[in-house]
């Protein structure tokens, strides 16, 4: 039962990235983009954030957050600046054209791509599927936890 629980959660995690991709690739986004532009909407993030807090932030790894933050800087959505509080560090922020197509173009597609998904979910469906998504992944966090930090442990993510 269990190994069908996780395939099905594998296969729902592909799924989410093709169909999720479909749906803001208009505006030149992917669903690593939206998840990056989402992350940097958030109140808390307005001053930016370092990589290493986005990748915490996103639970991906450093390498893997750099080369799309890179991307994303090369298409004008995100800005590296240096950190007013610490002038060794650099931080990411959304740039205007970011923060427009965030708000303005891909805000309505998201909204419609999540109720075509959720078309047939009840609140109380949607509710219970995030308790179980959510009890599962503080379960992954502690086992990752327990893993120790180290080389093997970032390439995890």
């Amino acid at each position: 039962m269990a190994n069908r629980l996780f395939f099905r959660l594998y296969q729902c995690a592909n799924m989410l990235h093709k169909t999720g991709t479909r749906a803001v690739h208009a505006e030149g986004l992917t669903t690593q983009q939206w998840a990056v532009l989402g992350a940097l909407s958030r109140p808390t993030a307005q001053g930016g954030m370092s990589i290493g807090e986005l990748a915490q932030y996103l639970m991906v790894s450093r390498q893997n957050l750099a080369g799309l933050v890179g991307r994303m800087e090369r298409d004008d959505h995100v800005a590296i600046v240096q950190d007013e509080r610490d002038r060794r560090s650099r931080l990411v922020t959304m740039t205007d054209t970011g923060r427009h197509v965030w708000q303005v173009l891909a805000q309505p597609k998201i909204r419609a791509y999540y109720d075509q998904v959720l078309a047939d979910f009840s609140v109380n469906d949607t509710v219970h599927a995030l308790h179980y998504l959510l009890k599962i992944l503080d379960n992954m966090k502690r086992l990752d936890e327990s893993a120790g930090e180290g080389p093997a442990d970032d390439e995890a993510h």
